[in-house]
């Protein structure tokens, strides 16, 4: 946690109470990974270990580091903590729980989105996990002894998208084993500076790199979704609140034994079917990699979204949360979980957070997967089908495909044209762009195209070459918009083509760099707002979804 001591502003500070666990920034910066190289995904870390020091400015000891999150506890936290009706004292109390650190440590921020007619806008959470396994408690619950004090890596990354309007929410998660570009990030505490990276390296480094802020830095870049918070939570904080809440509905499609000949293996054991999975059982199957499928963190992610959905689908139907009692022991495990941003660090933003995703229901919430190739064992982004699903969260658009709103009709303006003949259309040259030069001669072929179409008043503009994008009519006043809309619909543009502007003096047609050639300009593509079929879209109300299990583990 990041102390009013050494943060530069609007820092909330945890307050101490009789159970107060001692936490601690930890060897975060410490010595990389055994065997983590530039050539298998990773570079190593800098620096040394570090504690960091508590509100009187005295040392504190080493806290544990923060465990693997699961989405559960984190739906847990927001959408139970406002229910528990406690008074004064104990909402103090619960927001002593929680700590908090920066949410940004990089340079560059994605612009924010534009609000929707009503004025609103969407809101995204990255949700970040580590596999640190600085406790005991953690230990316990299964962690490779050789890591323990190693950096963190940040193991689960998913993006919570709920829409403008709220009426639907989309997470993207992206696989561990993904190679991108870390941007420069700089540690807040002690100010240590971590370079950009090379283009292959590993992801889930980006958390030993300062912290989540390099985490929510790194999504940024890659994606240029605007990031309003993050959320992380611990590692056996998954099973004391899957117990509070009576266990999670999941189905494999035979027996599995999740455990190979070497001892590798969560030790997940079940029954063909559906079963309800609670405690470490419950954490056992988030963790599964050998088992399901093709024994890839891609089919873990799988098993992941299936119990999410099936979580949040029990928590909505509030089975298992019957007493006031149980959900006050709720709040205090979930908050006692939770790692958030400053802008999260208060039991009644949570709150919030909480009432604002209880507006979506399971059956517009969608589960996917950042669509990726394989380079070795290692994956990237696959080009195209990445940047299609990062686009449609960055324009808000459902990944169900519902909801989507049809494109206005075009409106014809209230002026009527005058005769086509009668027309007085100047034509510019603006085919020029940052790698070409403008297109010798454009303006007068295509104002002889117009005088062949009856607008014998068309006249080049031979002294002005200007870089367009797109062909365009200007209009300089109200009175000549239908005269501009006149000439776009004879050419084939759309009405939308014709544009006012005070930097006319008459309509006037600029042929853009999208019309270098041809007798008429290109007709503008339609977006595909479909979700990529790579996504492995899964929707939230799906309550036959089935994790599939490798015959090699079953029983």
């Amino acid at each position: 946690m990041r102390q009013n001591s050494v943060r530069k502003e609007g820092a909330r500070r945890r307050a101490p109470h009789a159970s107060d666990r001692g936490r601690s920034g930890g060897a975060r910066d410490g010595a990389a990974r055994s065997g983590r190289t530039p050539e298998n995904g990773g570079e190593p870390p800098e620096g040394n270990g570090r504690h960091r020091r508590g509100a009187s400015g005295g040392e504190r000891p080493p806290r544990r580091k923060r465990g693997v999150l699961r989405w559960s506890a984190t739906v847990l936290s927001v959408l139970i903590l406002g229910t528990a009706g406690a008074g004064f004292l104990y909402y103090q109390y619960l927001n002593g729980n929680i700590e908090t650190d920066d949410l940004n440590l990089g340079e560059h921020r994605a612009p924010e989105p534009t609000p929707n007619a009503a004025g609103q806008t969407p809101l995204n959470i990255l949700l970040i996990g580590s596999d640190a396994r600085d406790s005991k408690a953690n230990q316990k619950l299964g962690g490779a002894k050789d890591t323990f004090g190693s950096p963190p890596l940040a193991d689960v990354q998913m993006l919570l998208h709920l829409s403008a309007d709220r009426s639907n929410m989309s997470v993207v998660s992206m696989p561990r084993d993904t190679l991108l570009q870390i941007p420069k990030c700089t540690d807040p505490d002690d100010g240590k500076v971590y370079p950009e990276t090379g283009p292959r390296y590993m992801t889930n480094e980006s958390l030993g790199r300062g912290g989540p802020g390099c985490t929510v830095a790194t999504w940024e870049k890659l994606t240029n979704i605007h990031i309003n918070h993050f959320m992380m939570v611990d590692f056996s904080g998954v099973v004391s609140m899957a117990d509070a809440i009576g266990g999670v509905p999941v189905c494999v499609d035979k027996n599995i034994h999740s455990r190979t000949s070497g001892g590798k293996g969560s030790g997940l054991k079940l029954k063909k079917g559906t079963t309800e999975i609670k405690g470490e059982q419950a954490l056992q199957w988030l963790r599964t990699r050998y088992g399901f499928e093709g024994g890839t963190d891609i089919s873990r992610a799988k098993a992941q979204h299936m119990y999410m959905n099936a979580l949040v689908r029990k928590l909505r139907e509030n089975t298992g949360l019957t007493s006031p009692n149980k959900l006050r022991r709720l709040a205090d495990k979930a908050t006692r979980a939770l790692k958030v941003d400053d802008g999260l660090g208060d039991i009644k933003e949570l709150y919030d957070l909480g009432n604002e995703l209880k507006k979506v229901s399971p059956s517009r919430t969608t589960m996917t997967t950042m669509p990726f190739e394989y380079v070795g064992a290692r994956v990237i982004p696959k080009p195209g089908d990445a940047e299609q699903l990062f686009r449609l969260v960055r324009d808000d658009i459902p990944l169900d495909g519902k909801g989507t709103k049809k494109p206005a009709k075009e409106k014809a303006s209230d002026d009527p044209a005058a005769a086509d003949d009668k027309i007085a259309v100047q034509v510019q040259n603006g085919t020029r762009s940052d790698v070409e030069p403008p297109v010798s001669g454009r303006a007068s072929t295509v104002a002889q195209l117009l005088v062949g179409k009856g607008f014998a008043k068309a006249t080049p503009d031979s002294a002005t070459a200007l870089a367009e994008e797109k062909t365009v009519v200007r209009y300089p006043s109200k009175e000549l918009e239908g005269d501009a809309q006149r000439v776009a619909k004879s050419l084939g543009l759309p009405l939308s083509a014709a544009k006012k502007s005070t930097d006319v003096s008459g309509v006037t047609l600029v042929v853009g760099a999208d019309w270098r050639e041809g007798d008429a300009p290109p007709k503008a593509k339609k977006k595909d707002d479909t979700t990529p079929d790579s996504a492995d879209a899964l929707s939230g109300s799906d309550k036959k979804a089935c994790m599939k299990v490798d015959p090699a583990f079953t029983w």
